[in-house]
């Protein structure tokens, strides 16, 4: 349902993708990026039209491949009964609804290029619900990209919107900052009230905590749900600014935000059952930049601009600290070493971005023994290629992807002694240079980045 998108969790998914080298420069495709579809605001009760930009771009897979200049074709004959396209100055219209966009090549390196901005407004006499597809192709030397098109769907209702706030690098613990954003309604109807939910990750904290706003602490942070009472009509901007605190074990913080549509339905899905505490401080109020008057209206015509999170990076070190364990026993048994991450701080460590593990430790079994996994454990095997012939399987375990400071995660290696060898050990060690999370760039001591398991030592 739609207003879910309130009670998002923090904690994104990290994809994993494994790959054969690199693709040869021959080997490429090339690739239309453009939103799927689309709600253009039909026209206003006083007849006026708001725009709607599509931006398209083109990729490519091969990177260490250039790609020369090509061209994007816009064919936008689906949509002319009910609205009209605006070209771009790298556009070439060949009739109102068709036209060829030229766009520049991709040095070995670049991945994409922008192709076109286009403008869509609907006519003065448009029929609410009309819709129809705006279709695209392009080619660039010899590659030639899959066809694609955007569904537009003419809509009647408010349409709030959320600018993008910009990263912050280099933050100080125990200083203060502000995320600013702009609130705006791209629809042809007013907003009454705002429903607006913000996360701010466990390393900042809300400098106040306004009384027309309701907060959950957990585990990564502090999560509000707010009702801002400042209509906003077609056309208007609001800003909307968030003081934070930046706590002494901040380090890679995320702030995420979005808004809706005020009613009592959102408002309850988006406590999501949860226990929320009112704040006691002044109201959290939203800035007007611009102003305009409008009726109001209900459901959000586009979900695609009501959602942002933004990175916030603190200058600060984490030491994190692995230890091993110690285990007897006779051939046949199957015993459990303890291998444990500790993280030392100051700060805390979290990946809230690209969803890794904080640490990935490896090791291989120690001599006479065999690792018995979980299949439902955090660990697994990665057995030896071809080319490396003979050698011993390695395994890897992974922590969550958050870790406080001062917390440590334990794994429980499972362990059978097929063979009593006195004093049999391995070593295990994090892995220092997952590209998602690297643990060189936040932990100033690696030395103590490894530890032993030993078996009858």
């Amino acid at each position: 349902m739609k207003h879910r998108l309130l009670g998002a969790t923090l904690a994104g998914c990290a994809l994993a993708a494994v790959g054969a080298g690199p693709v040869p420069a021959a080997s490429d495709q090339l690739w239309i990026s453009v939103p799927s579809e689309t709600v253009l605001p039909a026209p206003g009760a006083d007849g006026g039209t708001s725009q709607r930009t599509l931006e398209v771009r083109v990729t490519h897979d091969n990177t260490e491949n250039a790609v020369p200049a090509g061209r994007l074709t816009v064919d936008a004959t689906g949509i002319a009964a009910f609205a009209q396209v605006s070209w771009p100055a790298n556009c070439v219209p060949e009739s109102a609804v068709k036209a060829a966009c030229d766009f520049a090549g991709m040095p070995a390196g670049t991945d994409s290029v922008g192709a076109a901005l286009l403008g869509l407004r609907a006519l003065p006499d448009a029929d609410l619900g009309a819709s129809g597809q705006v279709r695209y192709s392009a080619d660039a030397g010899e590659l030639t990209a899959y066809p694609v098109e955007t569904l537009v769907t003419l809509g009647d209702g408010p349409d709030l919107g959320l600018s993008q706030a910009a990263v912050q690098r280099d933050l100080r613990p125990g200083t203060d900052t502000r995320v600013r954003a702009t609130v705006g309604n791209n629809g042809n109807r007013a907003v009454a009230r705002t429903l607006l939910w913000v996360n701010a990750s466990y390393g900042l904290r809300f400098k106040e905590r306004n009384s027309n706003c309701e907060y959950r602490d957990h585990a990564t942070g502090t999560s509000a749900l707010c009702v801002l009472d400042e209509a906003v009509a077609p056309g208007e901007r609001y800003e909307l600014t968030s003081a934070l605190r930046v706590r002494r074990d901040a380090l890679y913080e995320r702030f995420d935000h979005s808004v809706l549509p005020y009613s009592d339905k959102a408002l309850e899905e988006a406590r999501g059952g949860q226990t929320w505490a009112p704040g006691t401080g002044p109201e959290l109020d939203l800035r007007p930049v611009a102003a305009r008057r409008a009726a109001a209206g209900d459901e959000d015509l586009d979900l695609s601009d009501n959602y942002r999170a933004v990175m916030l990076d603190a200058r600060n070190s984490a030491d994190l600290k692995l230890t091993g364990g110690k285990v007897r026993g006779a051939a046949g048994d199957t015993v459990t070493a303890r291998v444990t991450v500790h993280n030392r701080g100051p700060a805390w460590v979290a990946s809230l971005g690209a969803g890794a593990a904080v640490a990935t430790v490896r090791f291989q079994a120690p001599q006479g023994t065999t690792v018995v996994l979980d299949p439902d454990g955090d660990c697994w095997d990665q057995p030896p290629s071809e080319e490396e012939g003979p050698a011993a399987t390695t395994y890897f375990c992974r922590t969550p992807i958050y870790l406080h400071d001062g917390a440590s995660h334990a794994f429980d290696v499972r362990l059978r002694i097929d063979e009593v060898v006195r004093g049999a050990r391995t070593t295990v060690e994090t892995l220092n240079d997952d590209p998602e999370l690297s643990i060189r760039k936040f932990d100033p001591n690696l030395r103590n980045n490894s530890a032993r398991i030993v078996v009858n030592g």
